[in-house]
């Protein structure tokens, strides 16, 4: 199994979230690309956001993002 395009857009959007705060929130805009639209509308689906065009993380997209920027750092250091 691998990381397909679809997943490296939600684990992008995922980012964008500000992890400091659970009362600051996102909305992903209808002028937006496609690609973020659909992501945003698969985090919805699968209950990791509160709105279809973001909203706030729930628990459970707040724990996945936080895996999200670890992985991220994780990857992006240098040795």
């Amino acid at each position: 199994m691998k990381y397909l395009p679809e997943h490296l857009s939600e684990l992008n959007l995922l980012l964008q979230f500000d992890l400091s705060s659970s009362a600051t929130g996102i909305k992903v805009h209808s002028d937006a690309s496609e690609d973020m639209q659909q992501a945003v509308q698969r985090l919805y689906e699968k209950g990791l956001c509160t709105l279809p065009d973001g909203g706030y993380l729930t628990d459970a997209g707040i724990e996945v993002a936080e895996h999200a920027d670890k992985m991220l750092r994780i990857l992006s250091t240098q040795k």
